[in-house]
């Protein structure tokens, strides 16, 4: 059952995966461990992804306009006696500390309200996060209805804070829909806003997303606001409670933080997980244990 293939991506995604696929951005608080212990390589450069994007736009590839042009529609919800099967199959062939982390305690980002959560904690200027986003991406797209992606935004260091600030903003606005995507395009592909190396200006953070529709006076005084220092610090606490350590890291409703070989591994036990959390709650309701 495991490994199951992934949705055929773009030449511009394999590129992309090719510039350095499990680099992981691992800037972790002192939490004493690190959520993807083997993916440490440092990420290609700016010039490096932004050949990798010439050299598919020669070859006619696109960059995916959103994570459905990517993926098609979302799965349906499998019925409980198919997923029942999935479920066990899942838990006899995962192996903790191989493919996840039990965490003990875990408790989800936000109420659960009969979804299953796959937060993903991330930063836009980790290069790592840039690759694993279309692949995420598309995977968000085709899951099914009963799964709610959350992202987290990391704050590891003075250099991601702009960054994480202007997520929550953005996601406080219903801007991140229309930004997402273009916030990893404009640092790694296009260097209209700085990566790695350099402290963003928060003016020109917030003129980014004056571009899409936010009024860039109110966007900076937002990123800046209580509010926003009070997001920042619940994602850390999510992270420390969590074990996170790196990024990009995905967490299965605040129980199991994912590990994996590869971004497509990363996404198959996110899938495998979330068939476990779906026969708990179908078994709950039926008054049957889950596997």
């Amino acid at each position: 059952m495991k490994h199951a293939a992934l949705p055929r991506f773009s030449l511009f995604v394999s590129a992309l995966l090719m510039a350095g696929l499990l680099a992981a951005c691992n800037q972790a608080p002192s939490t004493g461990e690190t959520a993807a212990d083997d993916a440490t390589a440092s990420g290609p450069s700016a010039e490096a992804l932004a050949a990798a994007a010439s050299a598919a736009a020669a070859e006619g590839a696109t960059v995916p306009a959103d994570a459905e042009a990517a993926s098609g529609e979302p799965a349906p919800i499998p019925d409980a006696a198919a997923n029942a099967a999935v479920a066990e199959e899942a838990a006899s062939s995962l192996v903790r500390g191989t493919d996840y982390e039990l965490i003990n305690g875990g408790q989800p980002y936000e109420p659960l309200n009969g979804k299953i959560e796959v937060v993903e904690v991330f930063n836009y200027i980790c290069p790592a996060c840039a690759r694993f986003e279309p692949a995420f991406s598309a995977w968000k797209a085709r899951a099914p209805a009963d799964v709610r992606v959350t992202y987290v935004a990391a704050d590891f260091n003075p250099q991601w804070s702009p960054y994480a600030r202007a997520y929550f903003v953005a996601d406080s606005m219903g801007l991140v829909d229309a930004t997402h995507t273009a916030m990893f395009h404009a640092i790694h592909l296009e260097g209209s806003l700085p990566g790695e190396g350099k402290a963003p200006d928060e003016a020109a953070v917030a003129a980014f997303y004056g571009n899409h529709g936010a009024d860039p006076k109110r966007f900076l005084s937002d990123m800046r606001s209580f509010s926003t220092e009070a997001k920042i610090k619940r994602a850390r606490q999510f992270m420390i409670r969590t074990g996170v350590g790196g990024t990009p890291t995905l967490v299965v409703n605040g129980k199991y933080r994912v590990r994996g070989r590869s971004y497509e591994d990363m996404l198959d036990i996110t899938d495998q997980l979330v068939a476990i959390e779906r026969a708990a709650t179908q078994g709950a309701a039926a008054g049957a244990p889950a596997p």
